[in-house]
């Protein structure tokens, strides 16, 4: 969890300036149709597999809901802050962004997700540098199928959780993602 600390830092200023809107949040992300975060969750993925020869994901509300009781109990308990996943991610494959000082969007969240495609070397498998990928590789992971996420909001700091997860589970050591 530290490296996504990491790489979301220097991304703080670009979130920022993604925000436009304020989401409630602490339950499912509604079913995908015009003009909703799982629309918007789903859009950015599709963008981003169909780039690289990738099926899109279909939503998945039992995957949203397990999103939701994560990002709430983050909420209620630990101020928004990063989540641990490792009992969920054995489960599911998993992506989360946190970012202080503003509401973030689902096509931020994604958007910064798919910023990592940059840092990946796909004739390699792996990152460039001391660059993080593994998030923008879940995004593509073709053996995953339904995608489900929600996110939180933390008025007292100012800061957003957002949650995806992704069944069957990516980032398989020795696996390329397409």
């Amino acid at each position: 969890m530290a490296h996504l600390q990491t790489l979301i830092t220097p991304l703080l200023p670009f979130l920022i300036l993604l925000i436009t809107t304020q989401t409630s949040l602490a339950q499912p992300t509604p079913k995908p149709g015009p003009n909703n975060p799982a629309q918007d969750f789903l859009d950015l993925h599709k963008e981003a597999r169909s780039s690289v020869g990738v099926a899109p994901l279909k939503w998945s509300p039992p995957l949203a809901t397990s999103a939701a009781h994560v990002v709430a109990y983050q909420k209620a308990n630990k101020n928004c802050q990063f989540a641990n996943l490792s009992s969920a991610a054995t489960k599911y494959g998993a992506n989360q962004l946190w970012a202080r000082g503003a509401v973030v969007t689902p096509r931020a969240a994604v958007s910064a997700w798919v910023g990592e495609k940059k840092y990946y070397n796909y004739s390699m498998d792996t990152c460039i540098g001391k660059h993080q990928c593994g998030v923008y590789k879940q995004v593509v992971w073709r053996k995953s199928t339904e995608l489900g996420c929600a996110q939180a909001s933390c008025v007292k700091d100012g800061s957003t959780l957002t949650v995806c997860f992704y069944n069957p589970p990516g980032n398989i050591v020795g696996e390329k993602p397409y």
